[in-house]
């Protein structure tokens, strides 16, 4: 199992419609059929100082082993997404894990 979790923070965090179209970009993905679960979500109400909330979006993909995850980072629907939505965002934080 390979788990890519990806966390955006807006460059205009207040503006409505940039988070509408990080959020419409962001659900676009789970259409690839490499993803084998996908979550979009937001910071949870949860306040501990070990808690990084600063971000504005997350998601976490889930996918059957690395090449399924090579292939998702260059499929259409992918690069669409990252030329569609990057100007949206001014950082972008990923972590990958193996099980």
């Amino acid at each position: 199992m390979f788990v890519h979790t990806v966390f955006f923070w807006l460059k205009h965090p207040e503006n409505q419609a940039d988070r509408d179209a990080l959020r419409a970009g962001l659900e676009s993905l789970k259409g690839i059929n490499d993803i084998t679960t996908a979550y979009i979500g937001v910071p949870a109400d949860t306040r501990r100082p070990v808690i990084d909330h600063s971000y504005d979006f997350s998601l976490t993909f889930v996918f059957g082993d690395k090449d399924a995850h090579d292939r998702y980072q260059i499929h259409p629907v992918h690069l669409e997404f990252v030329s569609e939505c990057s100007h949206l965002w001014e950082r972008v934080q990923v972590y990958d894990a193996v099980s």
